[in-house]
């Protein structure tokens, strides 16, 4: 998968740092290949590092290469920092660790939730019951997995001030309570419906007499560090293999866990019994693509993602095929609205939902994912993919860029509408739009360096803005991470003023604006939300299709991290929601029934179809190259969650 930002952050309501870890994509959606139903996160067992499954028989004792039946080998693009499962926060080595120890669930074909080591049940979304299987077993000395293991682990290091594990912001203002010896109970701060779905409860299982000489050292950098921990030493029936090698610059070797313990489990499909399939599996280092396909070419590997453009080529070869995996990753254009967009003139016309709506008319969505995608893409009309629960009924929600909303005479009169409400003097001359000194309109937009789907994509939507609105676009390359460090977030922010306790007690003009009529302060700027739109990133800029953005479809509530309301967590854009935004996601968090729940977020994407708040286009699909024989993948968004069962036929 692409890379993920690394840092962590709070908001006050609970982004989990498993969101924040899977919300951006740099370099694309359609890099994405491979990934399974794990809101991006790679920790729910699949396979998703980067979609490129490599079979690791190389042929170099003299075979033809041809698949070895007995060993599962995949290729990641880069080696791991930590196998550490209390500190991993990279989506390789969570696959890394996730084939020698299980977590608590995953999510089937069906979306539905699937127990691994513990089941989840509530009534009202706020006290969850925990059902540990019994007889799950940790490598001697630590014995059999019991309750007091999970809720010594969350207590004493997940809800410690000293530990900072990556599922800290996970547990906050959640009560944990060990209510027999394979059942504990958690009570929420606010009812939670999807919990489950929001993969903050997701743990893994730790010995508790293993960390208990670092709990009462208070020992950080002895348990960031423990070779049992590093090495999964402790793993026991837990995962369908057992860590038998880590290469800290290279990968992993395992070989079978002859006792896992879903062989045993009567709830699990009957191809789990005899689960695994192979008697070892590898995690080895290949970072090139064409490596990666040369390989699949020449039966090296067992799957490399596939570029939409080559899909059809490898279609027609006999000893591969190739999956079409639905992800929850868009392609969209985002607008600068901040001061430091609209750089064509002043004003900024960004801010007006009509021209937003303009611009999305203005993109002939179809035509993009048959040239740029080549099909293997569906039309994005609000956030969420239509395979989710909460996508809105087609027919409630405007869609922009398709039909008789597509065009010339559409765009510009939302346009017009637009020029309307501002207090410059913006119009048409002709077939061009001018700005207030009668020049043309000019804009540039940013695409990725070196990433050619992008490239033709920005490319395409830049002559579609010319013919349809009379904007003059330049597109450029620029480095994924000097764009993030320079243009879309901010490292230089005012703060509020906070008292011995951290209460706010002053804060400066610069963090206070005027939104729909109402005064608003940013009392938590983020170097992703630094403050109103006069606060800004570094450099300038119009427009990008560097990122894509999660529109997790299986818990939407953490969209609130995006769009609730101007002061959310995550808003480099500088949008200012039209509508009230925070209420529905209120409406939702808050939810008793399922009905409820389900009435507030379809409002709530009603709503974001009309704002356009990102320009929104389309959502790539993955499309993943297997050797032929291999069972297992399904071109479904939960691609993956049955991994230990893959074999081959």
């Amino acid at each position: 998968m692409s890379r993920r930002h690394t840092d962590g952050g709070n908001d006050g309501r609970r982004l989990g740092r498993r969101q924040w870890l899977s919300m951006l994509g740099i370099g694309g959606a359609t890099a994405l290949a491979g990934c399974s139903g794990n809101e991006g996160d790679g920790e729910d067992g699949s396979d998703g590092s980067d979609g490129n499954d490599t079979d690791e028989t190389d042929g170099e004792d003299g075979s033809d290469g041809e698949t070895d039946d007995n060993v599962y080998a995949t290729a990641a693009s880069a080696s791991f920092t930590t196998l550490n499962p209390i500190y991993n926060t990279e989506n390789g080595a969570g696959n890394a660790i996730a084939r020698a120890l299980d977590q608590g669930y995953t999510f089937d074909e069906n979306n539905e939730y699937v127990p691994l080591l513990y089941d989840m049940s509530t009534e009202d979304g706020e006290v969850w019951t925990f059902e540990l299987r019994e007889g799950l077993q940790f490598s001697d000395p630590y014995g059999e997995v019991t309750a007091s293991d999970f809720v010594y682990l969350i207590q004493e290091v997940h809800q410690s001030s000293w530990a900072n594990s990556a599922a800290t912001t996970s547990w906050e203002g959640v009560t944990v309570e060990e209510t027999g010896d394979y059942e504990f109970q958690a009570t929420l701060d606010e009812p939670s419906l999807l919990w489950p779905e929001s993969f903050d409860p997701l743990l893994y299982p730790i010995p508790r007499d293993l960390l208990e000489p670092y709990v009462e050292e208070e020992d950080t950098d002895g348990l960031q560090q423990d070779e049992e921990l590093l090495e999964l030493q402790f793993s026991g029936t837990l995962g369908p293999y057992v860590l038998d090698e880590w290469e800290r610059d290279g990968g992993t070797r395992y070989s079978r866990n002859d006792e896992y313990y879903l062989q045993d489990a009567d709830d699990m499909p009957e191809r789990f019994n005899d689960a695994p399939y192979f008697e070892e599996s590898e995690i080895q280092v290949l970072g090139e693509q064409a490596s990666r396909l040369g390989a699949l070419e020449t039966g090296e590997v067992d799957s490399a993602a596939i570029p939409p453009e080559r899909v059809e080529e490898y279609q027609e070869e006999d000893e591969i095929y190739v999956n079409r995996v639905p992800q929850p990753y868009n392609e969209k254009i985002s607008v600068n609205m901040r001061d430091n967009g609209w750089t064509t003139g002043p004003g900024n016309m960004f801010r007006y939902k009509e021209f937003r709506q303009a611009m999305a008319a203005a993109i002939d969505k179809e035509s993009l994912i048959q040239g740029v995608f080549r099909d293997f893409a569906e039309t994005h009309f609000t956030w969420q993919p239509r395979f989710s629960d909460f996508y809105p009924p087609e027919d409630d929600i405007p869609q922009f860029g398709v039909g008789d909303s597509y065009g010339s005479e559409v765009a510009r009169g939302l346009a017009e509408e637009a020029f309307e409400q501002s207090e410059h003097d913006y119009g048409f001359d002709g077939e061009t739009m001018v700005d207030p000194d009668g020049n043309q309109v000019e804009l540039s937009i940013y695409h990725s360096a070196g990433q050619e789907t992008e490239q033709l994509m920005a490319e395409f939507i830049a002559q579609e803005l010319e013919n349809n609105l009379g904007i003059d676009v330049s597109v450029e390359a620029i480095d994924g991470t000097r764009f993030n460090n320079e243009y879309w977030t901010a490292s230089d922010f005012p703060t509020p003023e906070r008292n011995d306790d951290g209460e706010v007690t002053n804060v400066p003009d610069e963090l206070v604006d005027t939104v729909n009529g109402e005064e608003v302060e940013w009392t938590s700027p983020t170097a992703t939300n630094p403050g109103p739109r006069n606060v800004t990133a570094n450099e300038d800029w119009d427009m990008e299709v560097v990122f894509g953005l999660n529109t997790y479809p299986r818990n939407p509530i953490t969209n609130n991290a995006f769009f609730d309301g101007a002061t959310a967590f995550y808003n480099p854009v500088g949008y200012y929601p039209g509508f009230d935004a925070q209420g529905l996601f209120d409406t939702a968090q808050q939810a008793t029934s399922e009905d409820e729940l389900a009435d507030a977020l379809v409002e709530l994407f009603r709503n974001l179809a009309e704002e356009q708040p990102y320009i929104m286009l389309a959502f790539p699909d993955s499309t993943v190259g297997y050797r032929e024989g291999l069972e297992g993948p399904i071109e479904n968004f939960s691609n993956g969650w049955d991994l230990p069962a893959w074999r081959y036929e």
